[in-house]
């Protein structure tokens, strides 16, 4: 079953590369905050759909949660809003290694301290040196876009 799990999450990341680049210039013409809205509409009717025939769930379950879970929902757009805005402007490959270090940043501050009932996982020296890592080839990407685009407008 985890290699199941890791193949599924390797085709999230794909379709995720893949619908940030297709947002990305649809906002060209649609408007950024629009293509986000049509996104979320369609994924809001695909999934009433998939909910109606596999649904086993209780939906109603988000009245009994407490406030501050239901922010994720407003986290989701920002997160796809942002998405939208960034691709057009910065490229598909460094939106990409920005979101995945803001979510190692994250995901490492909320289990250093297990926010959100999550794992007490301390901060230590390899993490760090993750991070860096990260921030060193967000760098070495967003310069070779740079010099590429420089690059193409020369031509």
């Amino acid at each position: 079953m985890s290699i199941l799990m890791i193949l599924f999450t390797l085709l999230g990341g794909i379709t995720l590369s893949a619908q940030s680049a297709i947002n990305g210039t649809l906002s060209r013409k649609a408007g950024t905050i629009e293509t986000t809205l049509l996104t979320f509409v369609t994924g809001t009717m695909f999934l009433a759909i998939i909910i109606l025939f596999f649904g086993q769930g209780d939906i109603f379950a988000i009245f009994e949660v407490p406030t501050w879970q239901l922010s994720a929902v407003f986290l989701g757009v920002l997160f796809l809003l942002f998405n939208v805005f960034a691709v057009p402007r910065i490229g598909v490959i460094a939106t990409s290694i920005t979101v995945i270090i803001g979510q190692l940043f994250s995901g490492v501050v909320i289990d250093h301290f297990g926010w959100f009932n999550s794992l007490v996982i301390p901060l230590d020296i390899k993490r760090w040196f993750a991070l860096l890592f990260m921030i060193i080839a967000l760098y070495f990407i967003y310069k070779g876009n740079k010099r590429s685009n420089e690059e193409a407008n020369a031509q």
